[in-house]
């Protein structure tokens, strides 16, 4: 059994999780820690505008912000290897006080692109969280993006529990370009014995194809040219597509780009609205969407 496999009963306490924290840094071949000095929360602040390459009057979040949060407790934490920052994430409490966070914005350098260092991030806020007391984590990200909906859904076991349109606003940068930012917020349950077995290297599964033998039906789907394509909107268990590469597509194909933004958000908060929730993210591109049919079996 290697390091990454969770044994059955394993404690998904907070001495567990900064167990897994640890392995998961040395896996990536960084060190996690917090970042509260100036000089290092103003590398944060490059790092993310190289990242995101943003209108210069509107960066991800500027330095003296970064200081204010890191002074008041919050969560500032640098990936470095060896000097050099690599990644960093940016959280804060959130209601009730002390007892939840918000993760506002995580990135990591290109140049260590393929090391796990986002995971290693995320497993070090899940520890220093849970030594702090606190129980869940909630964050946002784009739904249109595959490799992060299978990160956050799949590989982390976080919950999707709210479709939020345009939720930034315009951003104007070098990921979102001028989309609408939709969003989808997930919720992180720290405790869980799922959590626990994801940060441990069991990523939750889901398999599209397999769902559509058992009588899934395809809500949106991918045409041979790269466009949405409407399907059936009726069903206990829905699949839903969204393009592989959102972010070229966007550069490329505006146009197309915008159409899946509106296709996706139609069908997610219609879906939604009527009863289904999102299930998992098959990593070859789709939403499994499902009914809570236990609703009224008991007395």
């Amino acid at each position: 059994m290697d390091s990454y496999t969770l044994r059955a009963g394993a404690d998904p306490g907070p001495d567990a999780a900064v167990n897994a924290a640890d392995l998961a840094a040395r896996a990536a071949g960084v060190h996690v820690r917090e970042v509260v000095e100036l000089g290092e929360l103003e590398a944060v602040h490059r790092l993310y505008d190289t990242i995101w390459r943003p209108d210069p009057s509107s960066p991800p979040v500027a330095s003296d912000f970064l200081r204010a949060l890191a002074k008041a407790g919050n969560y500032v934490t640098g990936a470095f290897d060896g000097p050099q920052l690599v990644g960093a994430c940016v959280g804060f409490f959130r209601p009730p006080a002390e007892e939840a966070m918000h993760s506002h914005i995580a990135g990591v350098s290109a140049a260590a692109h393929g090391r796990s260092v986002g995971f290693a991030l995320k497993l070090h806020q899940r520890a220093w969280a849970m030594t702090r007391g606190v129980s869940e984590i909630a964050w946002t990200f784009d739904p249109l993006v595959s490799r992060n909906a299978y990160f956050n859904l799949a590989k982390l076991a976080a919950g999707a529990t709210e479709y939020l349109t345009n939720f930034y606003g315009g951003m104007h940068d070098g990921i979102n370009g001028y989309d609408d930012t939709d969003r989808l917020l997930v919720r992180w349950s720290l405790h869980t014995p799922e959590v626990a077995a994801a940060c441990a290297g069991t990523v939750r599964p889901c398999d599209a194809e397999s769902e559509q033998r058992r009588g899934a039906v395809v809500a949106l789907a991918c045409s041979d040219d790269g466009s949405p394509v409407l399907g059936v909107q009726a069903g206990d268990t829905l699949l839903v597509a969204v393009p592989p590469d959102i972010a070229s597509l966007r550069g490329a194909e505006p146009e197309r780009g915008r159409a899946w933004r509106t296709a996706v958000r139609e069908v997610l908060t219609a879906a939604m609205a009527d009863g289904l929730h999102i299930a998992g993210f098959d990593k070859s591109g789709w939403y499994v969407l499902k009914r809570d049919t236990t609703e009224g079996q008991h007395a």
